[in-house]
């Protein structure tokens, strides 16, 4: 079946230009070739073919598309013909003539003439072309060869040829044969019968020479990138990586933080809980809290480690909370929470922020939640800079279910679940044991044991499981499954699967395998449980040679990568969600093993032999440390091949033998190679024959090959799983096409081509077909139950994935616009890391190929091949990336030794061709090879046409020369000490290397040479060369004088070809030059400027090439310079230098720098700088601008670097260099003449909030064309942003008023009439600093909150702003600081005018100034205050490598601050002409002098917090200590005791001197009573810059403005006096002050208020307001305007040398400069920290009701209580206080009467209370802690020889309780839980409350109940009041409360004993009672009677 295309004409064409045609059918597309200089016909005539596997659709389209060609620009489109195929289906043969459409879907004149034909399956149709096949005999090969394989399509692709024959372009045979035996095969045999690719049948192969030129249509092109490699454009040669070190496995530093903030609802009745915090192995605990069931901790922990990635990202963190524990036991667990540190740091931000964690108890999983713990975690790699939302004052009302410890998505029940880990057997152990017992065993015995025990551990959230040891046994067969108990979903990512040996002494792992929980299951709501096999998994590691010591163990234990097959293992993973209401479960979460049934050996699929075929093209670049021993290479897949060290060879399974399944192993049974195989079957072949190495040059070896390539072949056994491969491959070339196309529109983004929008929609339309292709492929495999579940489950929900991908993708094509791109571009990022994800197969099948260079039986080098990559298929998406092509590998040394810059090092590179498939496919193994070869077969395989070579020789050579022209390379890697280097390049091509000149000294050096490497030799046919040429190599090395050249960078690079009968004439040639991405390591190291041109010698010889024109540049040597046509357009330049001084310079070999000067230089020219005399004195220069002209490039991304040098002049005419900067990018530094015809300022429109009265709407009529903008208190709503575009005739009013009426209300307020009594206005004495300070963080986090709500990105204005560039120094700075404005607006929200703070609905906000709160530095808000004065960082010494860390702020010796301006010349005239210019400072106009000036620094520290701890309590003792100059205060007496969160609230006045005394460091120490005191961290900041900056950060600008009160102005200039300076200084015209409350700068009008109150409340006119409003909104004023920093309190992170990068805290502080030329300052503002207010809290608690019986009466059995109630003031249990009991009550009632007098500091602002008390006897000091102000009230049963009985609590939050219940009866439990709406009340406001509050316990099952009543009265008096009105404790004096009348009842029975038999036994036995005391006389009446009768008796007898 096959579709085919004829395009004959296009006519009807506009204008001459060059055509080119686009034909897409199935999202397939073809490209004609360009016809050059057409009229108005183009004459395509050329037919395109797409072979089909399915029929096609009467609705399926065909699309042809004709576009302009342009080499340089993207191709314009004329138009577009669609043609629904519906007839040809009907007639299969159809031809048109039509006209095109444009895009807008309009007919245009041109029109096109073309044929389709379709040939169907069924034969019916018209006869097929004889000249689409290959004649006659190829039927009878076909014959042939249908019997022997399976062989479908294997040639359809486009390059593949029959081996050795002479090249045909059709596929035609392969698919007649699909077709053929497609009929005859029964289907079932066949599950990959897909969709054949469209493959491209063209008369020319020139499209694939267009595509390397940036022509085309973007749409669908790529581009050649930066690593012009992207651009692969051949069938035969796959991407090399160019990434040389493996980056897992290095250690880094991590640091995780977690504060403990509090617990809530702890399970267990009156605890004392503690919290133990795990992180991996360590532990910390929190202090103990006494009997509560809701602990307020705040305590912070840091843990610090330096392990791999890997590692901590498996670490369990884990939170648990311990019952009293105490000095002998631990305690009990009440429950614990656990995650691992990889789902930290996968969180946006790493981190969780106040989240509540639930516990639960591992030991008892029917038991349900435990508690909460509300804690923050985070997660900090080296780098990372964590935004820890703001510390304020946390009041908001905890919402515990909202913010739960969990990542996005996964639910807040989690249920409990089993994780079944079942493990079956395994295969392929390597050895472990040492052999020597084992033969003398053997020896004696005979017995030949197989030398390792292994068990299988597995581990899982912190639990770990093990099967039973397998002695003896390379095989091992277990049948166990190991059983884990945890939480579903589960926090902990990973599970890891070790197999490991039992040894008597120590047990090694052997082999180590994750299974990621994401990748095997799938949450959504059409997903699955995890699931996995029953499926083999691969491990790899170390080496397989036994040693004791192994130095790569660290590879089997998963670390780094593995470097050689170790085993593998069969298992399976099952989850089953129990159902905790069973109750036969078991309770307990240990882990336990058992057996598993076992599982049939077909169950993870149909052994299959396989077949790998390799040919070795070249062996070079080997490491000259390999030179001299010969060389051989091995192959091994699994076992196979290896045969130094593979041993346990894998039992060949023999194939059962179906009759006629016999094809081929009969033909090869018998012949038996050199190795003589078990089977005696077709031996494998694994490794090349030993050969010496020639040598290349100095560094380097190759392999001379030549004609004759080594092959290797292998067969192997593996379960057939191809499946699997096959969806992964789809999905990775739909990714790899992808990301090609992502990193071309990001290339185009950079370099500023035009229309990088239509690549993107090109992207997201492959992107989107991609998708269906894989639902069309894919479905058919749906049919196939075959495969575990997992892989069905994976299937479906790939399929869905990539449904809904290609929808979106297709939706977003829409939305791609201009300004769009960028965002877009993060959307397709997310797109491909899913590709990615679901590419990831968990289940492994075949291992993956490694190839090892061998040096006399060592191994010496690697490299790893996935096998995927190379698996065949006849479908062409599922092919592998590199099957049946010729790779480049570069080989590595093996783990550690690979690390740093040993890895660097190519140890060989290897072009290499590899092809593996199932046997019976293989014919066509060899298909992909460059042709034009013979095969050598071994002795027995001759004569059989299917056996593999052993070699091939090449009979087609083709002669080459190569040009490689060098011209420049920049941002290298510093190798000297100097902090330089002295570069050269060597290119490599084959087995050749040219080198470079060495340039010495420079870090961009421009080589400006071509390089020619003649009489190469390649070996293949002259055109696939073309397409596919070998890459070049290029490495950059550093000369030294000493030793060998050091490693500096390595990139590659693919020529551009050109054949011997083409012309050299554009569009290919000459070529351009394009940047090179240079690595070293995993690191960039800079870019290369180069062009390569590979060029054919014909049968003429040299006299044919373009002639090598340009001199020979004699003065460096015969070195020939880069052609004209390749090198750039130069163009005059002048460069202007602003030298303004030197800072901080360092010693340079032990001598300090005295006369520095600096050196300028740009492509070979250069300026000096003015000497400084004496750098102590003054490091400023005195001459400040000077210039230079040089040739620059046209194209400004070309232009080279400009590097800055600082060289210390000595005595004696010597030079010594201090330090240098290379200034890579002088884009920020060009300055661009401004654009005449567009007004210079209103070119960016201006966001004006809230702007009321515009143009004409102020309050009184404006001169026409005045803008008014009015900027009064508005309503408080949320206002949108107005758009307000201004004139640039117009003037804009811009009015600030305080409007009259607030007045008039503040008045009405002082009186005392207030309306509502809800918002009182503050009373101004009541403020101070702190109110304003904590108003503003308010509002900050509000703004926060709304950003995020309205998701506004402020990256993406940067990204923005920066692409903007500065269009020249001065004049442009209107569009940066328009988009800064943007921010700030936005940033800002609505401003925080007076009162807009934005008012949330239920508490209103007091109206007071604000100040701006900066979450970060206040540099990085203002561009780092380089507006005209830049700071360069200079460098010295050699840039660090990760292991000896030295990072650029080690590096650096000094900074040079100056600027730049770099134009053409000449300038236009009209800017000289402006006024005042001043021709010596030339573009810098308007600077400062630079003489030195004494200034007064003021620094306001106000508060640090998150410090790290410094000492071993988890605590800190900090203080501020503060360096500027010789200046160094340390304010160590006034240290904060035991705090991470300290307030400082200082100020610090220090003199200095500019610009000897810049630098200000703010340090915080940690105090220690012994020893020296600790650096905790500290910032560093640049005042120079700031103190010059235009932005005037000496003195930030308040608010509003004030002379008394909180809000004082604090600068000794008024508004007035500023802005009148800012006017003179910028050449402004203005201020023109009047009428009143009204100024006019330049076309602007500022409005406001016109008088002030004193603080004796007297009204003055002022102008002040006014002044400031102006001030406020300078960045409006046109060409001079800027932002003017705002009062404000900057947060800047705090650094420490010891943990570079990683934050150790945060300080808040701001900084105040006052020049001492100028009027004095006032008195520093106050921001000492808030004294706590003392107060007393009296609470009365009268009665109980309803309180739970606890007790049974000894006697009775009557139920009652002892009840009394306990009270403390949260947090301090040492002042608990008790009533006195009430004894006995039977109904639950209590009478008490009883007072609690509880007095405490309390913070309002923060609604904290302070204590200060010392930790322990032991403490030096008191610590102050600050918590909550929470009332806690809990009723108790008294037990006199046992502990009290708990029985409830209340804990009411003082600020926000619910109002008590006016009875008993009305007061319910709802009113403690929040389920009934209770008003809330705050004791502060109320001071007086009284009322029944409930008392709540859990019962049972965790769920609250009711257990009491109480009736209380709480009243709050101020410490003053409380001294006034005395009362007592208790019910004593003063004002006593009367005793409470209580029920007989109540009394104690051992103190009234008499009484209490009285009550108890009277009233109820005394009937009883008087019939037992009736009884008891009559008997006592009889035994007095008996007792006397004898005597009686005896008196009578005897004779009374």
């Amino acid at each position: 079946m096959a579709l085919l295309v004829h395009l004959k004409t296009v006519s009807e064409l506009r204008g001459r230009g060059d055509r080119i045609a686009k034909v897409t059918f199935r999202g397939q597309s073809f490209y004609s070739r360009v016809l050059e200089n057409c009229e108005d016909v183009a004459d395509f005539d050329e037919t395109f073919r797409w072979p089909v596997a399915s029929n096609i659709d009467r609705t399926e389209m065909l699309e042809i598309q004709i576009f302009n060609y342009s080499k340089v620009f993207s191709n314009k489109l004329i138009g577009t013909f669609r043609m629904v195929l519906q007839k040809v289906v009907e007639e299969n043969h159809v031809e048109v003539t039509e006209t095109l459409i444009d895009d807008n879907n309009a007919i245009i004149k041109t029109s096109l003439c073309v044929e389709v034909r379709y040939q169907a399956t069924d034969g019916k149709v018209g006869s097929w072309d004889d000249g689409d096949f290959l004649g006659d005999e190829s039927l009878q090969e076909e014959e042939k060869d249908s019997q022997e394989t399976d062989g479908l399509l294997p040639g359809s692709r486009p390059s593949s040829r029959p081996p050795g024959e002479k090249s045909f372009r059709r596929a035609g045979r392969s698919v007649f044969s699909a077709m053929k035996l497609g009929k005859n095969r029964p289907h079932k045999e066949d599950p990959q019968r897909q969709d054949e690719p469209a493959v491209l049948e063209m008369e020319d192969l020139d499209h694939l020479a267009i595509r390397l030129g940036d022509g085309l249509d973007p749409d669908s092109v790529s581009l050649a990138s930066v690593t012009a490699l992207t651009t692969n454009v051949s069938n035969k040669r796959s991407k090399p990586d160019i990434k040389m070190e493996p980056s897992a496995g290095r250690p880094m530093d991590y640091q995780v933080s977690i504060t403990v903030i509090e617990a809530r609802q702890l399970v267990g009745l009156n605890m004392d809980p503690v919290v133990c915090v795990e992180v991996g192995d360590d532990k910390k605990y929190t202090s103990m809290k006494e009997s509560t069931n809701c602990p307020y901790y705040n305590e912070y922990f840091v843990f610090d480690f330096h392990v791999s990635p890997d590692i901590m990202f498996d670490k369990i963190i884990k939170i648990s909370v311990i019952h009293s524990k105490n000095l002998l036991g631990r305690g009990t667990l009440v429950g614990s929470f656990k995650m691992d540190v990889g789902t930290v740091y996968a969180q946006p931000e790493h981190q969780f922020y106040h989240k509540w964690a639930i516990l639960s108890d591992p030991d008892d999983i029917s038991a349900g939640l435990k508690g909460y713990v509300k804690c923050d975690v985070a997660v900090v790699g080296k780098g990372d800079n964590i935004k820890t939302p703001h510390k304020a004052n946390e009041t908001e009302e905890d919402d515990i279910e909202g913010n739960l410890l969990l990542p996005e998505g996964v639910p807040a029940e989690r249920q409990w679940a089993r994780f079944y880990m079942k493990i079956y057997r395994a295969e392929g152990l390597p050895r472990m044991n040492t052999s020597l017992m084992a033969n003398v065993k053997k020896a004696f015995i005979g017995e030949n044991k197989d030398l390792v025990d292994p068990y299988v551990q597995v581990f899982f959230a912190g639990q770990k499981g093990k099967t039973s040891v397998q002695k003896s046994s390379y095989e091992p067969l277990w049948n166990e499954q190991v059983i884990f108990t945890d939480l579903f979903p589960p926090l902990c990512k990973r599970m890891k699967v070790q197999i490991r040996d039992s040894d008597k002494v120590n047990d090694v792992a052997i082999g180590t395998h994750f299974i990621d929980l994401r990748k095997i299951s799938n949450d959504g709501d059409r997903g699955f449980l995890p699931t996995l096999g029953p499926a083999w998994v691969n491990m790899y590691g170390s080496t397989r040679n036994y040693t004791l010591l192994d130095e790569h163990q660290d590879l089997n234990e998963g670390l780094g990568e593995g470097v050689s097959f170790r085993a593998r293992l069969m298992l399976a993973l099952a989850v089953e969600i129990l159902d905790t209401s069973n109750p036969e479960l078991t309770s307990s979460t240990e882990v336990q093993v058992e057996q598993a049934t076992p599982v049939s050996e077909s169950c993870t699929g149909k052994m299959e032999e396989f077949f790998l075929f390799g040919a070795f093209l070249e062996a070079s670049m080997i490491d000259r440390k390999n030179g001299d021993k010969p060389i051989t290479f091995e192959v091994t897949i699994g076992n196979y091949g290896n045969e130094v060290d593979g041993l346990s060879r894998p039992q060949r399974p023999r194939p059962r033998k179906e009759p006629g399944d016999e094809e081929e192993v009969d033909l090869i049974q018998n012949s038996s190679d050199d190795e003589g195989d078990d089977g005696g079957d077709l031996a494998s072949v694994s490794s090349t024959p030993p050969m010496r190495p020639q040598i290349t040059d100095r560094n380097y070896f190759h392999l001379p090959y030549l004609e004759r390539k080594p092959c290797i072949y292998i067969k192997s056994w593996w379960p057939d799983q191809r499946r699997r491969l096959y969806n992964a491959n789809i999905m990775d070339h739909i990714a790899d096409k992808l990301e090609e196309g992502l990193n071309d529109v990001q290339e185009m983004i950079k370099t500023e081509k035009s229309y990088p929008e239509r690549r993107l929609r090109g992207v997201l339309e492959e992107l989107s077909c991609g998708c269906h292709r894989f639902l069309s492929l894919a479905d058919k495999d749906q049919g196939h139950s075959s495969g575990t579940r997992l892989d069905r489950e994976r299937l479906k929900s790939c399929m869905r994935e990539l449904e809904s991908m290609g929808h979106q993708a297709r939706s977003l094509r829409a939305q791609v616009k201009r300004h769009t791109v960028r965002d877009k571009l993060r959307l397709c990022q997310n797109f491909l890391q899913k590709l990615r994800f679901l590419a990831d197969e968990p289940q492994h099948s075949i291992p993956d190929v490694f190839i090892w260079m061998m040096s006399s039986n060592k191994r010496v080098a690697y490299a790893q091949v996935p096998s995927k990559d190379l698996l065949f298929s006849i479908v062409e998406e599922e092919l592998g990336k590199d099957c049946a092509k010729v790779k480049t590998l570069f080989l590595k040394l093996p783990g550690k030794r690979g690390f740093g810059s040993a890895g660097w090092t190519v140890q060989a590179k290897l072009e290499l061709y590899l092809w593996l498939g199932l046997s019976k496919q293989r014919k066509d193994f060899l298909c992909g090879l460059p042709c034009g070869f013979e095969e050598v077969k071994a002795a027995q395989g001759l004569g059989l046409h299917s056996f593999p070579p052993i070699s091939l020789v090449y009979t087609k050579k083709q002669a080459f020369q190569l040009r490689a022209h060098m011209y420049q390379a920049r941002s290298l890697f510093a190798a000297d000490s100097s902090g330089l280097s002295d570069p050269f390049a060597r290119v490599f091509f084959i087995n050749q290397s040219q080198c470079t000149e060495v340039l010495n000294e420079t870090l961009c050096p421009t080589w400006d040479q071509m390089l020619v490497f003649d009489n190469l030799e390649l070996y293949g046919e002259a055109q696939e060369l073309r397409d596919d040429p070998p890459i070049i190599v290029i490495e950059i090395y550093d000369q030294d004088s000493m030793g060998k050249a050091d490693f500096m960078g390595r990139t590659f690079a693919k020529p551009l070809v050109k054949m011997a009968d083409e012309a050299y004439c554009p569009p290919r040639f000459p070529p351009q030059l394009e940047y090179y991405q240079i690595y070293r390591g995993n690191a960039t190291a800079g870019d290369l400027l180069a062009a390569f041109e590979l060029l054919q010698i014909g049968p003429a010889g040299k006299a044919d090439l373009p002639p090598i024109n340009g001199p020979v540049d004699m003065d460096r040597g015969p070195i020939m310079p880069v052609p004209v046509g390749i090198r750039p357009v130069l163009s005059k330049y002048r460069v202007e230098v602003l030298f303004w001084g030197l800072r901080d310079l360092k010693r340079v070999n032990l001598a300090q720098v005295d006369r520095p000067r600096v050196d300028i230089e740009c492509a070979g020219k250069g300026v000096q700088s003015s000497l400084i005399h004496n750098y102590k004195k003054n490091p400023n220069f005195n001459t400040l601008v000077k210039w230079f002209e040089v040739d620059l490039p046209e194209n400004e991304l070309l232009h080279p670097p400009l590097n800055i040098r600082v060289v210390d002049c000595r005595a004696f005419g010597r030079y010594t260099l201090v330090g240098s900067h290379a200034v890579s990018s002088l884009r920020r530094f060009i300055y661009r003449p401004p654009d005449c015809s567009a007004p210079s300022w209103n070119s960016t429109v201006r966001h004006l909030q809230g702007c009321h009265g515009l143009c004409n709407g102020g309050p009184f009529s404006c001169p026409t064309g005045e803008v008014v903008v009015s900027m009064e208190p508005e309503v408080p709503i949320k206002k949108l942003e107005t758009m307000v575009k201004l004139d640039a005739t117009s003037d804009a009013i811009i009015r600030v008023d305080v409007a009259e009426e607030e007045k008039e209300k503040k008045k009405k307020k002082k009186k005392g009439t207030a309306e509502e009594p809800e918002e009182e206005e503050p009373d101004e004495s009541m403020l101070d600093w702190w109110s304003k300070y904590f108003a503003s963080i308010d509002t900050m986090k509000e703004q926060l909150r709304q950003q995020e709500v309205s998701g506004i990105d402020v990256e993406d204005k940067e990204e923005m702003d920066s692409s903007e560039g500065l269009k020249g120094p001065m004049k442009g700075k209107e569009k940066a600081r328009a988009a800064k404005e943007e921010k700030k607006k936005r940033t800002q929200g609505p401003g925080p005018g007076p009162g807009q703070g934005f008012e949330a609905p239920e508490k209103k906000k007091p109206k007071i100034d604000e100040l701006k709160v900066y979450p970060k530095e206040l540099e990085s808000e203002f561009n780092n205050f380089e507006d005209w004065l830049h700071t360069f960082n200079l460098l010295r010494g050699k840039t660090g490598d990760d292991e000896d860390g030295s990072t650029e702020e080690e590096r650096t010796v000094g900074r040079f601050k100056g600027s730049l301006c770099v134009y053409k010349v000449p300038l236009p005239e009209d800017v000289s002409r402006e006024a005042g210019y001043d021709p010596t400072y030339g573009m810098f106009q308007g600077i400062p002098s630079n003489d030195p000036i004494n200034v007064l620094v003021r620094v306001y520290v106000v508060r640090a917090t998150d410090l790290h701890p410094a000492d071993i309590n988890g605590k800190a003792d900090p203080y501020i200590a503060i360096r500027l100059g010789k200046t160094d205060i340390r304010d160590k007496e006034n240290y904060i005791s035991k705090q991470l969160n300290p307030v400082f609230g200082k100020s610090f006045d220090i003199e200095a001197s500019f610009p000897m005394e810049s630098m200000l460091t703010v340090a915080v120490y940690d105090w220690d009573l012994v020893g020296t005191d600790d650096l905790i961290g500290e910032t560093k900041i640049d005042l120079e810059n700031r103190f010059y900056s235009k932005h005037r950060a000496t003195c930030g600008i308040a608010h509003t403005y004030s002379i008394h009160g909180y809000n004082i102005w604090r600068d000794p200039m008024k508004p007035s006096q500023i802005l009148t300076r800012l006017c003179k200084e910028g050449k402004v015209d203005g201020p023109h002050f009047g009428p009143p409350g009204r100024v006019k700068v330049a076309n602007h009008v500022f409005t406001g208020p016109s008088e002030i109150e004193d603080e004796n409340g007297q009204r003055k006119p002022t102008d002040e307001h006014v002044a400031l409003s102006a001030l406020r909104h300078w960045e409006d004023i046109p060409r001079v305007g800027c932002r003017l920093v705002p009062e404000h309190v900057e947060t800047r992170p705090l650094l420490s040398p010891d943990k570079p990068g990683i934050e150790q805290g945060r300080l808040e502080l701001w900084v105040d400069m006052f020049p001492m030329d100028m009027p004095a300052p006032g008195t520093p503002l106050d921001i000492s920290p808030r004294k706590p207010k003392k107060y007393e809290l009296r609470v009365i608690v009268w009665n109980t009701d309803e309180v739970v019986l606890e007790d049974d009466d000894f006697f009775t059995g009557e139920k009652s209580s002892d009840i009394f109630v306990r009270g403390w003031l949260k947090g301090q249990q040492e002042d608990k206080q008790d009533t006195d009991v009430h004894y006995h009550s039977l109904t639950g009632e209590g009478n008490f009467n009883w007072r609690y007098l509880f007095p405490f500091d309390y913070l309002a602002a923060e609604e904290k209370i302070v204590i200060s008390k010392k930790e322990s006897m032991f403490s030096w000091d008191e610590t102050e802690y600050k918590i909550p102000a929470r009332l806690t009230l809990q009723i108790w049963d008294a037990d006199h020889f046992s502990a009290d009985d708990f029985l409830g609590a209340i804990e009411l939050d003082l600020n926000r309780f619910p109002r008590g219940a006016k009875t008993a009866k009305q007061c319910t439990m709802e009113m403690a839980t929040g389920e009934v709406d209770v008003p809330l009340v705050s004791i502060f406001k109320q001071k007086r409350v009284k009322g029944w509050w409930p008392l709540l316990a859990r019962n049972e099952n965790d769920e609250f109940e009711l257990t009491g009543k109480v009736e209380a009265e709480l009243h709050l008096l101020t410490a003053e009041e409380a001294e006034k009105n005395p009362v007592g404790l208790a019910r004593n004096e003063p004002d006593p409360l009367e005793k409470p009348n209580r029920p007989d009842t109540s009394f104690i029975w051992f103190l009234n004993p008499l009484k209490s038999a009285r009550y108890f036994l009277w009233h109820t036995y005394r009937w009883l009672l008087l019939k037992l005391l009736l009884f008891l006389l009559l008997l006592l009446l009889l035994a007095l009677f008996l007792y006397s009768v004898p005597g009686y008796l005896a008196k009578k007898i005897l004779g009374a």
